[in-house]
Order: structure tokens, then sequence, then C-alpha cells
């Protein structure tokens, strides 16, 4: 009898990067000068200072063991202090933070930790796939929130249906917003605590794009008052210090809930190898000379994409935090006939809307990951397509 794979994974549809990243090999197999915006991984290396560190604390013997469970005590305090100074939290480096990783890990695994089978996850359209297969792996029930352009890519809190709010436990946001670039102000949060407080949610926000900021920078959920309670907040170095590889982030919140979240995965990892929790330690300690010219960069990028795209007549809004530029289909597209022509005839690689969810079929999204003169020469090949 062949191999039949889990009824889990085959509920799943394909994962949208990896589909993306099978079509991008193959026309590089083929000889062709593919410019990438897909996939959200930065082109520059990780800063200096932090591959010194990493280099120097891999020679300690005593980090060739496994790691502990929790996190490195330095490490720990180097987070509370790093969210004390951007946030003006008070943390307890033992209890409310809790050293991950990379952030992609805490989310998934955080609805094992608090969902039971048959429970309601409340999960926004678009957004990071993650969110969406992670609930279902535990046995809860998926109910997508739209996030509508004309509320600023926010959900709307009132819309959901008192049943569905007796049956959720679980609420994921992400802002600064992996896809949209949207941002949420602290009256937003206020308004999610207080619904989460009335309806016993726990508040999965992440914020891996929290310091991939151009203007104003965003707030922490947990500034807000009673929060600690309700939510726990995800955040990562990989975009904010180019380290998307070494796989370093951490969650921070209530006491009870990262317990929860530790247990579990007490029970399935062992921990980060220390010599990366220690360059990680190096980052957050560095982080007002490091992160601010990485940000920098992008915004440099980002201004130059978006008055391109402009020139050639597309209408494109300017995304005030992420690397990700939100492009709205023109007329008769879908994302996916979009995506497909950008690359079979212009050999630009984009990402279609339609894979962040059933809402986003009218978007695709383009990352600010190569540099700036391959960014205007996408542009200069889109617009001799003349969509």
């Amino acid at each position: 009898m062949p191999f039949v794979k889990s009824e889990r994974l085959r509920k799943l549809p394909a994962y949208l990067f990896a589909e993306i990243d099978k079509k991008k090999k193959a026309a590089l197999a083929a000889g062709r000068d593919v410019i990438n915006l897909g996939v959200g991984d930065p082109d520059r290396p990780t800063p200096p200072a932090i591959v010194r560190s990493l280099q120097h604390h891999a020679e300690n013997p005593a980090f060739h063991q496994y790691a502990l469970d929790q996190g490195a005590p330095e490490l720990r305090r180097s987070i509370a202090a790093f969210c004390r100074i951007r946030y003006g939290l008070d943390l307890d480096p033992e209890t409310e933070v809790l050293p991950l990783i990379g952030s992609k890990e805490g989310l998934a695994h955080l609805p094992l930790a608090v969902l039971n089978p048959g429970e309601l996850s409340l999960v926004p359209d678009p957004c990071y796939p993650v969110y969406r297969s992670s609930s279902m792996f535990a046995g809860a029930d998926v109910y997508s929130m739209p996030l509508e352009p004309t509320l600023g890519f926010l959900p709307d809190l009132e819309a959901i249906p008192a049943d569905v709010y007796a049956l959720a436990r679980l609420v994921f946001l992400n802002y600064p917003n992996n896809p949209t670039g949207a941002m949420a102000d602290r009256s937003f949060f206020e308004q999610v605590v207080e619904r989460a407080s009335a309806h016993n949610l726990v508040i999965a926000q992440d914020a891996a794009y929290n310091e991939m900021y151009y203007e104003e920078p965003p707030p922490s959920i947990l500034e807000v008052p009673g929060a600690k309670e309700r939510a726990i907040e995800f955040h990562s170095l990989s975009k904010t210090f180019n380290m998307t590889g070494w796989r370093i982030g951490f969650a921070i919140g209530g006491a009870p809930i990262l317990a929860a979240l530790g247990q579990l995965k007490a029970n399935i990892d062992s921990g980060i190898f220390t010599a990366i929790q220690f360059a990680g330690k190096t980052a957050l300690d560095d982080y007002q000379d490091l992160a601010p010219p990485i940000r920098a960069l992008y915004k440099q990028r980002r201004d130059a994409f978006v008055a391109a795209l402009r020139q050639i007549g597309w209408d494109v809004p300017t995304p005030r935090a992420t690397f990700y530029v939100w492009i709205p289909c023109p007329k008769g597209y879908t994302s996916t006939e979009l995506c497909t022509r950008l690359l079979e005839e212009a050999d630009v690689v984009t990402t279609p809307g339609i894979g962040f969810g059933r809402t986003a079929d009218g978007y695709i999204r383009a990352a600010l990951t190569v540099e700036t003169p391959r960014l205007l020469e996408a542009v200069e090949r889109i617009g001799k397509l003349a969509l």
C-alpha cells in the first residue's frame, strides 16, 4: 500500500513561498536573468560585529552542549533591557521573556499550547500563512478576519459575531503587517486588549517587523495596561539585523502564556545554539548602532521603487513599515495571473496576494531585497509590458 501523508497535511494548500522558489529556480536553470522580489530575505550580510561575536563564542567548549530550554540568562536580560529602552516595558527576564528559534517557530507552536480541538482561532486575511496552518495543526477551526484597505488593513473587531467570540480562544495580529505594510497605533491595541479581556482570548501579536519602520516607530501591544494578562508578542532578529539564517527571535508577555509555550517547546526542541544566543545578545546590545543603517537602506529603496512604479502609471501606496510594497493589480488581472506574467515575460518574481488569503487576490507583494538599480530595472521591465 503506498504511503499516504496525514490528513492534517492534506488539508493544507501548498506552502506559498516554496512554490515561488520552485518557479524561480526553474527560470534560473533556464539561464534567465531573474530579479527576485518574492521571498522577504535580506540581501545584505549580517553586520560584522554580530558575526565576530558568534565566532568568539563558538570557540567556547561549554557552548557545544545542549542549550538551556529557557535561553541563556544573559540573553534574556539583554532582551528585557532592549524592551525597556525601546518600548518602556518593565519585563522580568526570568518569567516574561522567552528566546525562540526564530519567531516563526514560536508562532507555529503557540496554538498547540493554548488551543483545544474545536475552538476557534481568529486569523487575519491576508496573513502570514503560518497563523492559519498552525491553528489547523492544533485541531482548531479558523475564522478569517478580513483586512480591508478602507480600515487601514485593520480587522473590524465589531463585525465579528458574538457566537464566534464565544468559541474563540486565540487571535493573531501582525503589525507592522506582512504583506500590506500597514501599521497599528496604540488605540487599536487598546481595543484588542479590551475585546480579549471581555471574551477570554489570548492575543498573539507578531511584531517581526517592529524595527523595520521608516517614519514613526511602532508601539508594542504590551504598552497597553492589562495587555500582559492576555498578550504574547513575538519579535525577530531576522529582518532587524539581516539574520534570517541564524534562526533567533524571542517572545515577551504574560508569564503564564510564556510558560505554556515554554513547556511545549521543552518537549519539542533543545534550545538555540548558545553561541548564537550570545551573538543575538550582541545585536540587541548594539541596536542603536546596527539597526538605523539597515532601516535607512530600505527607506531609500522604498522611495525609489514606489516613485518608479508611479511613473509607469501604477497606483501604489507608500508603506510606512516592513520592506514590502503591497501593489494593487491592474484591472482585469488576478494576483496569480499578474505574477505569472511578470515572471514569464519580465523575469521578475513577485508574490501573489491570494497566497496570503482570499481577500488579497487583487494585490501582489514585492520585497525590497535587491539593490536599488535592480529594483529600477524591474520596474523598467514591467513598464514594457504595458499592463
